[in-house]
């Protein structure tokens, strides 16, 4: 296994996964601060794309800091910059999945000269000064009418509004995160449940995290690489809308809607999210630097 150290001289790991590609997609889990055994191998994107899963500082088999204060989303951009220095890379190749979206944005606002192109998966942007409010989980909720667990749900969903919710009501919400409750999507639930450190995902979001929205996003708006924004047509966090208006900050923005998908599109549809994310790293986003906005395309983290 694969290490190096941060600035602060925290011993980080990662994991290669699979082959393929002129140089490896750098993968930075969510949650906040999941670590990154929850990717998999994205859907089966490893057999055509060689994949550095990054374990975020205290999870995995990373060492974590002794001030919780190590853990805020803003500073562990350096982390990003120094695995780059410890592959060899002049740029990166970077994923961001869900809450991960406001660190690779980090990163990005940080070191653009540095980024060589951006998947961002269901990804937060409040790095940039955008945020999905709680009424559009509940239009996804809404979508969901027709589930056999849509009454039981409906009520853990409003008990989570009010900060009532509790264990049981959370592994009930696990359904939202999945476009079908089937094996698959449980075993997968079940995992990140395990994995979900609480205490780290508050410092992950601690106030001043996201001060600097504005600057961000003006370096943002100037970012010379392809951007591809992913979000699943069931998803509530983001909505496809708010994705596309993510999409819409980069001049080289790219928002795919996968269909049947919601949180977690690997899971959701492999070869529909293994088919437009190979494209993409292939060159296809690279070659089109006019792309800007939307195309139909085929709580935890």
């Amino acid at each position: 296994m694969p290490t190096f150290d941060a600035p602060d001289g925290i011993r980080l790991a990662y994991h290669r996964k699979g082959s393929g590609g002129d140089q490896p997609l750098v993968c930075v889990p969510g949650g906040p601060m999941m670590p990154s055994a929850y990717f998999g191998d994205l859907g089966g994107l490893a057999a055509r794309q060689e994949l550095v899963l990054l374990d975020l500082r205290g999870t995995g088999d990373s060492a974590g800091p002794a001030d919780p204060a190590g853990f805020r989303v803003d500073r562990q951009a350096e982390d990003i910059e120094a695995l780059r220095t410890a592959l060899g890379l002049e740029r990166l190749d970077l994923l961001g999945h869900s809450a991960s979206g406001d660190l690779v944005l980090a990163y990005a606002a940080r070191y653009p000269e540095r980024v060589r192109s951006l998947v961002l998966v269901c990804a937060r942007a409040r790095t940039a000064g955008i945020d999905f409010p709680v009424e559009r989980r509940r239009e996804a909720l809404e979508l969901r009418r027709d589930e056999p667990w849509y009454e039981d749900v409906r009520p853990a969903f409003e008990r989570a509004v009010s900060g009532e919710a509790g264990e049981a009501d959370f592994a009930l919400l696990d359904r939202l995160s999945y476009g079908r409750w089937d094996a698959a999507a449980q075993k997968h639930a079940a995992a990140c449940a395990e994995r979900f450190d609480e205490e780290a995902a508050a410092a992950y979001l601690a106030p001043g995290a996201f001060d600097g929205a504005d600057a961000a996003r003006a370096v943002l708006g100037e970012l010379d690489a392809p951007v591809l924004v992913v979000s699943g047509a069931l998803d509530g966090s983001p909505r496809p809308d708010s994705a596309a208006e993510v999409a819409g900050l980069f001049p080289r923005g790219e928002h795919v809607v996968q269909a049947g998908a919601a949180h977690n599109p690997w899971v959701d549809g492999p070869d529909d999210f293994v088919r437009t994310v190979a494209g993409f790293l292939a060159g296809d986003g690279r070659q089109r630097p006019e792309v800007r906005g939307a195309r139909n395309g085929t709580g935890r983290p």
